[in-house]
């Protein structure tokens, strides 16, 4: 058996929103505005029950918490203390809307951001463009959603940090 390895290079732009409140301030002010996703889609999903499923997402929040890390802990493992979340952010609606048209992009949905403190208590979010992560696929129509995706991730977090 042979496997068969394929790798194309692709540019991503990354984004830095930094913010002169506390860390704390901007973790409740995105926690505040970005809810946790209410997972009983998916349970009526499974039950076969697509439509109030459908209906259930596009009642919610345009974009949710899917989940989140606090990396600070990680980092207590190398002796640091720092304030870092990690959070996926995004809708199965938007995801669907791109999947159906180039599978692939569920690589990318949710969309990963960080919120963090560096070492002289700047605080910021940073994440990968949609626009440039789902470009790598070519589809008008991937684009088109991650353009608006884009544009939503970026005025929401602004808004937490403003």
């Amino acid at each position: 058996m042979s496997d068969h390895f394929a790798s194309t290079e692709i540019a991503v732009e990354h984004v830095t929103l930094s913010s002169a409140k506390s860390f704390e301030a901007v973790r409740s002010a995105l926690e505040a505005s970005v809810p946790v996703i209410d997972l009983d889609y998916a349970k009526l999903l499974k039950a076969g029950r697509v439509d109030e499923a459908r209906d259930l997402l596009e009642r919610q929040a345009p974009l949710s918490i899917f989940g989140s890390r606090d990396h600070g802990d990680v980092l207590r493992t190398a002796g640091l203390s720092r304030k870092v979340v990690q959070y996926d952010i995004g809708n199965p609606l938007t995801a669907a809307s791109m999947t159906r048209h180039a599978v692939s992009a569920a690589l990318y949905a949710p969309i990963r951001v960080l919120l963090r403190e560096d070492a002289e208590g700047g605080v910021a979010f940073e994440y990968d463009r949609p626009v440039s992560t789902f470009g790598q696929f070519a589809n008008p129509q991937v684009d088109r959603v991650a353009g608006e995706l884009d544009e939503l991730l970026r005025s929401t977090l602004a808004a937490a940090a403003a």
